[in-house]
């Protein structure tokens, strides 16, 4: 996004052709929101701000992006389910910081939950054929791994007679050759080289597991660490909207498979399954509203008094996650330090600046940089 912004079409002065990580990756959603951010961008630029509040002005951006796709995900939940299911739904999702942290992070999982919040939002609403086509762009574009969600959804969709397989084959496979051929032909120019960048993805983490390097978790971390601290209240409720609304196992079995079948991936991250959340704070939403109906019942009056005290809980662990990503960039705070103090008066000659591997992980972007006499390197040796 800072190369679109700042190089457009000078493509040898884009950080990747020189720093081309493990596996490419595609540029359609960076073109995205760089388009909408650009206006805002060239308003920071001639009033002369530094370029880090460009890096705010892309990162909001995306996050209207994907918060858009999720209020269209919102209001078929108040279509189907009602304003109050809706209204935990809201609430549930405010609560959670780690899918609203993640909402901003420009990474391809969260431009593919952009899709899957569509694919939602059209599967309750019973377009089932739209619902598959976001699914395969998420998967085609994206993040390959979206096959893990709509393997699961097309096969409940055949078995319930939802669709027809005709009409769903030639949907799906028209859609995935315009994916195809739209990644390939804006890809193949960014790279410089005729590339599918998902394919290659999918290559290195599934056939070759080579995404084992990167570290690994026991099969089970998903449903004891990842989803417990991304849902907080939302999750155990997730378990009881299944049995308390017949219409929830209809939308949660395939989610749930989605987790269960990525399980078997060595290496784990939350954000892998990022996209599973919503589905899993619609089902805590349909329980939250069953037990505050039913609250001036006797057992209900208990068990709605530990659903608020589970509430209180979830805000003050949201607020101390908070705090803790706050001061979570050591490395950006170092170098804006350093443009501070570290260039004498006088002096015309350039600054030169070592960004290590620890540095470009922890705080330091592209956005980060300033102009003249500071130059930057990741050159090693």
């Amino acid at each position: 996004m800072h190369d679109i912004l700042y190089h457009r079409h000078h493509l040898d002065s884009y950080d990747h052709l020189e720093f081309p990580g493990v596996v490419p990756r595609t540029f359609i959603g960076a073109f995205i929101v760089s388009v909408f951010a650009s206006p805002v961008v060239s308003i920071i630029s001639w009033l002369g701000f530094p370029k880090v509040y460009s890096l705010v002005a892309a990162r909001l951006v995306l996050g209207c992006i994907i918060l858009s796709t999720l209020r269209f995900f919102r209001i078929q939940i108040r279509n189907k389910f009602g304003h109050q299911v809706e209204t935990f739904f809201v609430l549930f999702t405010s609560l959670q910081f780690h899918f609203l942290f993640y909402c901003t992070r420009p990474l391809p999982n969260i431009l593919a939950l952009g899709l899957v919040n569509l694919a939602y939002g059209n599967w309750l609403k019973g377009n089932f054929y739209p619902a598959l086509s976001f699914l395969i762009f998420a998967t085609v574009i994206f993040r390959c791994d979206t096959m893990l969600l709509l393997g699961p959804i097309g096969l409940e969709l055949l078995l319930t007679k939802s669709i027809s397989f005709w009409k769903a084959l030639k949907y799906c496979v028209g859609t995935a050759l315009l994916a195809v051929g739209l990644t390939i032909s804006v890809d193949s120019i960014m790279w410089k080289k005729c590339v599918w960048p998902e394919f290659e993805v999918f290559w290195f983490n599934s056939i070759l597991n080579r995404s084992s390097d990167w570290g690994t978790h026991s099969i089970h971390w998903y449903f004891t660490s990842a989803l417990p601290r991304s849902l907080l209240v939302a999750y155990p409720l997730s378990l009881l909207g299944t049995l308390v609304d017949r219409r929830i196992p209809f939308f949660i079995l395939p989610v749930l498979s989605f987790v269960i079948l990525y399980s078997k991936l060595p290496h784990k991250e939350l954000r892998f399954i990022i996209s599973s959340v919503p589905m899993f704070n619609l089902s805590a939403a349909v329980a939250a509203s069953r037990i505050y109906n039913n609250r001036k019942k006797k057992i209900w009056k208990l068990v709605n008094m530990v659903m608020l005290a589970f509430f209180a809980i979830s805000a003050g662990c949201t607020l101390v996650t908070f705090m803790a990503s706050y001061y979570n960039y050591p490395s950006g705070y170092a170098l804006n330090r350093l443009h501070q103090i570290g260039h004498p008066a006088n002096v015309a000659g350039g600054e030169w600046v070592h960004i290590d591997t620890f540095g470009a992980m922890n705080g330091i972007s592209r956005f980060c940089e300033d102009a003249f006499p500071w130059r930057y390197s990741k050159e090693e040796e």
